[in-house]
């Protein structure tokens, strides 16, 4: 099993969903976040006054997912959030040792 996560501009969010959704996987969490990569925040201007913004707001998706999965999810993420310019974001991917269902303490895949 594995865990994806990706760091999104929130406006993507619905587009990224939905993407995920066609490909046949359900379930994920959204964090609201703040950060910045190499863009290193902007400069704006508020009642007159420039102020700079240094953390800039993201959204951080995970989905578990069986490792046949990962790819495709991979791809379905990067198309859906990519819009060509700097702050796009990034996918992370991680192993996980295990997942239990709360409910029905079901382990592993079938968990998921």
């Amino acid at each position: 099993m594995k865990l994806v996560s990706a760091i999104i501009k929130p406006f993507k969010l619905d587009d990224v969903r939905e993407a995920i959704s066609e490909i046949g996987i359900e379930g994920l969490t959204v964090t609201e976040v703040k950060g910045f990569g190499r863009q290193k925040g902007h400069t704006e201007l508020y009642r007159g006054a420039e102020y700079q913004v240094d953390f800039l707001p993201k959204v951080k998706l995970e989905v578990a997912t069986q490792d046949e999965n990962v790819e495709r999810l991979i791809e379905a993420i990067s198309s859906a959030a990519k819009t060509g310019k700097i702050g796009d974001g990034k996918i992370f991917v991680y192993e996980v040792e295990q997942c239990i269902r709360i409910r029905t303490g079901e382990t592993g895949d079938s968990a998921i």
